[in-house]
C-alpha cells in the first residue's frame, strides 16, 4: 500500500514539474531571435510591458497561458497573447498583450478565442480592458479559419462597442505595427495611446500600398504616431517609448473612478459596532444572571 502511494505521488509531482516546464516555454514566447529582435527595435518584451502597467506587487491571474499547446506544430506558443486580470492604478482590469515574437502577434484561430474568453470575463465583471497592441492582424496562412462565424475575429470589435456602451472603458497602447485585423482594436477603443516612430497603424503597410497605387511611402508618414495624434485622430496621446505609453494608461485607468461593487459585495444587515460597552456590563445588568446568581 505504502509502495503504490509513494508511485501514485512521485507520478503527480511529474506531472506538475511537466505542468511547470510547459508554463516557464509558453512564457518565453517566440524564439531567441524574435525576441532579441524585439529588444533591438527599442520595443520592452511584452510580459515586461505587463509587469510595467501593473501596479506593484500586484497579482497577476493569467488565462489560458498554455492556449494553441499543441497545435500548429507548437510555433504559437500561449497563443501569440499574453491575457489576464491585474491591478491597474488601484483598478482591476483585463489585460491583453500581443506578443509580436510570436509570428509578430498575428492571431491564429486559436489566438482570437483567447481573445473573445478575456472579453467575456471582462464584460461579466465589468473590468476596464486594456490592449497592448503589437499585431499583424491575421495569420494569413489560416486566415480562412479566422472569419467563418459570429465567434471569430469580427466578434472582438463588436465586444469592444458593446463595452464600451455599456460603461466598460476599453484603453488601447499602439506599441508596434498594427496592420489590419490589428488596427481595428486602437481605432475601437476609448482612448488611444501610440508611440512614436514605433506604434504604427494601417490596414495595408507601404509594401501593399506601392504594388497598388505604385506610390512610395514610409510606415510612419502611412499611419505613424504624429499622424494618427495630430491629423487624423484615432489616438489620443503620443507617446515617446514603451513606459511613456505605459504611464499614460495608468494615468488614463487613474481617471475612471471607483469600481462599481461587484454583485457579491452584500452590505451587512446590522450595525457591526457594539451594541452594549462589554460583554461584562451586560452580563452584570442582566436580571436573568441576577437570578442565577441567587441561587
Amino acid at each position: 500500500m505504502g509502495a503504490a502511494l509513494s508511485s501514485h505521488r512521485d507520478e503527480h509531482l511529474a506531472l506538475v514539474e511537466q505542468l511547470r516546464a510547459k508554463l516557464a516555454t509558453a512564457a518565453l514566447g517566440g524564439p531567441e531571435r524574435a525576441r532579441q529582435r524585439h529588444v533591438d527595435r527599442g520595443k520592452l518584451l511584452p510580459r515586461d510591458r505587463v509587469d510595467g502597467l501593473l501596479d506593484p506587487g500586484s497579482p497577476f491571474l493569467e488565462i489560458a497561458a498554455l492556449a494553441a499547446d499543441g497545435m500548429y506544430d507548437d510555433e504559437c506558443p500561449g497563443a501569440g497573447m499574453i491575457a489576464g486580470i491585474g491591478r491597474v492604478s488601484g483598478r482591476e482590469c483585463l489585460i491583453v498583450a500581443n506578443d509580436a515574437t510570436v509570428k509578430g502577434g498575428t492571431y491564429y484561430p486559436v489566438t482570437v478565442k483567447k481573445h473573445l474568453r478575456a472579453q467575456e470575463i471582462a464584460l461579466q465583471n465589468k473590468l476596464p480592458c486594456i490592449y497592448l497592441v503589437d499585431s499583424g492582424g491575421a495569420f494569413l496562412p489560416r486566415q480562412d479559419e479566422v472569419f467563418p462565424d459570429r465567434e471569430h475575429f469580427g466578434r472582438i470589435f463588436y465586444n469592444q462597442a458593446t463595452m464600451s456602451a455599456a460603461g466598460i472603458a476599453q484603453i488601447a497602447a499602439v506599441l508596434g505595427s498594427c496592420t489590419a485585423g490589428g488596427a481595428y482594436v486602437p481605432a475601437m477603443s476609448d482612448e488611444a495611446v501610440i508611440v512614436r516612430n514605433q506604434g504604427t497603424i494601417f490596414l495595408g503597410g507601404p509594401p501593399l500600398v506601392k504594388a497598388a497605387t505604385g506610390e512610395v511611402v514610409t510606415a510612419e508618414e502611412l499611419g505613424g504616431g504624429d499622424l494618427h495624434s495630430k491629423t487624423s485622430g484615432v489616438t489620443d496621446h503620443l507617446a515617446h517609448d514603451d513606459r511613456d505609453a505605459l504611464r499614460i494608461v495608468r494615468n488614463i485607468v487613474a481617471t475612471l473612478g471607483p469600481a462599481e461593487a461587484p454583485p457579491w459585495a452584500v452590505a451587512p444587515t446590522v450595525d457591526a459596532s457594539p451594541i452594549r460597552p462589554s460583554s461584562t456590563t451586560w452580563f452584570r445588568s442582566t436580571p436573568a444572571c441576577r437570578m442565577t446568581s441567587t441561587r
